[in-house]
């Protein structure tokens, strides 16, 4: 029995390699080949377990992706296929980014006009983020009362750009939709809820000390990791979310990249499989260039530490007993005005980035193309960059 549980296991982080190897375009496109493989294909969860299980990291702050895999991990296997499982999910596209921030330092050291090539895809970074957020909307906003809640939420956001507005944004938006409750089904088997507090201490205890340590120490690893490890506990909304305020932090108040750099990372974080929280690792890598080549690689995986680990502290945390809690209606309910909040968290987004970037005739044709092929093309989102890139060096060949 145990042999045949090893094997179960090792078919399962395979699958899962193969997962972040090939989840290109995104949340959505992640979630459906997560119900063709692991649903149809291997039978590890059901497809409504899966759904739910899916709407409840929606809704904790972190990578929405690498939770799920994460707590089916869980399911499976326990805390070991868990944490295995999570690394197998975010080691290749952490790889990817670390391999992006030297190619990019190493063209700005040796190259004239070495960001040329980004002089498109920066701004289609924005249009992906504008397809992002129709699909979101089209799937979550369904009333005017989720309509009314999302502006609300854009509104506040352009104007209060902190992540601390973020949960406390979720929270009214869940407390206001907790009146639908009635609507509803009514599920009569409940039993005592058990909670282990183990998982949250964990998560509050690292918070907590790399905030002492990083205060004291004044290091930077150690203020990357508490930096990072942060935003993954107060970012809701995914990564679509996160991007704006790791701009706010890294770019303008830290200035340890330049917008241009930025915005090329994201943009090429958008043709690579796997988490779009891997630009992370991208931005610790380049936030620690003055150390070298050792520096940038050690940043690097500091980044990816410290913004996978608290989702997934808190995802352990809620999963062993989400079962019984999702029974009760207003726990349903609340959900609807979450989830209006983090669309209108997207929204604001898209306006935060498109704010550092020339108001002009290229950059928004180039928001506006990026938008039209993705949504009515079938070209994959990989080669939309890689086309960016394409228009970006003939751009440059012209005009030199």
């Amino acid at each position: 029995m145990a042999t045949i549980r090893r094997v179960r296991y090792y078919i399962y982080l395979k699958d899962v390699l193969v997962l972040s190897l090939t989840a290109f375009g995104g949340p959505q496109v992640f979630l459906a080949m997560v119900i063709n493989m692991m649903v149809k294909k291997r039978g590890y969860i059901s497809e409504q377990d899966l759904i739910e299980l899916n709407a409840l990291c929606l809704v904790l702050p972190g990578p929405t992706s690498t939770q799920t895999i994460s707590a089916i991990g869980f399911k499976i296997g326990g805390p070991t296929l868990a944490y295995l499982s999570l690394l197998v999910w975010i080691f290749p596209a952490t790889c990817l980014m670390i391999a992006t921030a030297f190619l990019i330092e190493y063209l700005q050291a040796n190259t004239e006009g070495a960001l040329g090539f980004a002089r498109f895809i920066q701004p289609m970074a924005i249009g992906y983020i504008i397809y992002a957020s129709q699909i979101t909307i089209k799937k979550m906003i369904h009333t005017v009362e989720a309509a009314l809640l999302m502006m609300i939420a854009a509104f506040v956001a352009f104007f209060y750009n902190s992540p601390f507005i973020f949960p406390i944004m979720l929270a009214i938006g869940g407390l206001i939709t907790t009146h639908n409750y009635n609507k509803q089904p009514v599920i009569k088997e409940k039993s005592k809820i058990k909670i282990s507090w183990r998982n949250f201490i964990l998560w509050a205890g690292v918070l907590i000390a790399a905030a002492v340590l990083g205060h004291y120490t004044r290091l930077l690893p150690v203020r990357l990791f508490e930096n990072f490890y942060r935003n993954g506990s107060l970012i809701f909304g995914g990564g679509q979310v996160l991007v704006p305020y790791l701009y706010t932090e890294f770019v303008e108040f830290k200035n340890y990249l330049t917008s241009e750099e930025f915005l090329t990372g994201y943009a090429i974080s958008q043709s690579i499989p796997g988490p779009t929280f891997s630009i992370s690792s991208y931005i610790g890598a380049l936030s620690m260039r003055d150390l070298g080549a050792t520096g940038m690689i050690t940043g690097g995986l500091i980044a990816a530490a410290g913004i996978f680990l608290p989702g997934t502290f808190l995802i352990f945390f809620i999963i062993r007993f989400w079962d019984e809690l999702k029974k009760y209606r207003p726990v349903r309910a609340a959900l609807e005005g979450i989830n209006a909040v983090s669309c209108g968290m997207l929204i604001a987004a898209a306006y935060l980035l498109f704010e550092p970037l020339d108001n002009n005739f290229f950059n928004i044709m180039a928001i506006i193309g990026t938008f039209a092929l993705l949504q009515f093309s079938k070209i994959p989102s990989p080669l939309i960059i890689v086309m960016g890139v394409l228009a970006g060096i003939s751009y440059q060949w012209i005009i030199s």
